[in-house]
């Protein structure tokens, strides 16, 4: 028996959609995990110091600011110090001297001209760790505003100022796993087939022709 080519299509729509939307899940979960674990992407001053991930920018913003209470930024900073802490001392962290571990507890008498003049890596560190939470739940494109935003930040400061600082510890860096970053937060987005075939044009029906009024009267 004969399969239609309309049934053929619409399986292999199915199974396209399905391959796609878990691999916008897959890249969803390793973005979240480049964000959250603070893995380090970049390097760039920042009103806490030196910042080398998306999470360390927001957090000195969020801590300097108040807009969110301390426990929320502790929890999202703590699963990461975690990391670094079995890496480097083999120690967990304590919760209380978090915000010392990243130079936050004076980050209120900080002067804010060092993220004013870097306003495309603090807003895009704000859309990557915003992405990367929200990701988790539905996939969506503000990881991939976020990133585009850090990177163009840091080719901004790196090579557009041209910065007079020739301390090699304080000047601007990115870390190879910047380029995974960017490839996750591209196929985080998560496309629709049906709505792209929807939107797709119709190509017209020939009609047959009607007789004419003359012919029905003979």
């Amino acid at each position: 028996m004969a399969i239609s080519t309309s049934k053929v299509s619409a399986v292999a729509a199915k199974s396209s959609k399905g391959k796609w939307s878990n691999l916008s899940k897959y890249a969803c979960g390793i973005f979240f995990f480049l964000v959250i674990l603070q893995v380090p992407l970049f390097r760039i001053p920042c009103r806490s110091g030196m910042c080398t991930t998306p999470l360390q920018v927001t957090s000195s913003q969020l801590v300097a600011s108040e807009i969110f209470p301390l426990p929320v930024v502790k929890g999202l900073l703590y699963p990461g110090a975690i990391v670094n802490g079995l890496i480097n001392n083999m120690s967990f962290p304590s919760w209380d001297n978090l915000l010392s571990i990243y130079n936050l507890t004076d980050i209120k008498q900080a002067s804010a001209l060092t993220d004013l003049q870097r306003l495309e890596v603090l807003a895009g560190s704000y859309f990557c760790v915003a992405g990367a939470i929200i990701g988790i739940l539905k996939p969506g494109r503000m990881s991939m505003f976020g990133t585009l935003l850090v990177i163009w930040g840091l080719v901004k400061e790196g090579i557009l100022n041209k910065p007079v600082n020739t301390d090699p510890t304080k000047a601007v860096f990115v870390y190879p796993t910047m380029l995974i970053a960017l490839v996750c937060a591209f196929l985080s987005v998560k496309y629709d087939i049906k709505k792209v075939a929807r939107r797709s044009p119709s190509r017209p029906v020939a009609k047959p022709l009607q007789s004419s009024s003359k012919s029905k009267l003979k």
